[in-house]
């Protein structure tokens, strides 16, 4: 893949769901395109696809503590809606590490430092998180982690 790669097909995307009138699809792809232009304006250069992905990540975690809050207030008119922007956003992102893909990773982190107690959590997670990123969410990670080490 190219570094564009995955923006690129987002603006293609986005040029074809206008053309389409999909609003829903429409709003979703805008949103992340504002996205990578802000976090671009931040750090002067284009993103890579793997930075791009975890843009989308927090995107995705933001609907669904949207859903979850409209759930709360019964707003299922408002559910339906984010529902589907999370489904239109969750297809440009690769499949999640499996576990044991995940528990592999981490047990190499950990011979790598000789962590031997739980009070090496950190240092683990700081070699374990780049070699996830946008693999694995960050919660799933750590519980990871804190099995192996208190084994």
């Amino acid at each position: 893949m190219t570094e564009q790669h995955l923006k690129d097909k987002l603006h293609d995307d986005l040029v074809a769901a206008m053309r389409a009138r999909d609003a829903r699809r429409k709003s979703a792809l805008r949103m992340v395109l504002t996205a990578i232009q802000l976090a671009e304006v931040e750090i002067p250069r284009p993103l890579t696809d793997e930075e791009i992905v975890v843009l989308i990540r927090k995107e995705v975690k933001r609907r669904e503590e949207a859903i979850e809050m409209m759930r709360d207030a019964d707003r299922d008119d408002l559910v339906t809606e984010e529902l589907a922007e999370l489904e239109i956003l969750q297809a440009y992102l690769p499949p999640l590490m499996s576990e044991a893909e995940l528990r592999d990773l981490a047990q190499d982190a950990i011979d790598e430092i000789d962590a031997a107690s739980p009070r090496d959590m950190g240092r683990v997670m700081g070699i374990l998180m780049p070699r996830v990123q946008g693999r694995a969410e960050g919660r799933a990670v750590s519980q990871v982690v804190r099995d192996l080490l208190s084994a």
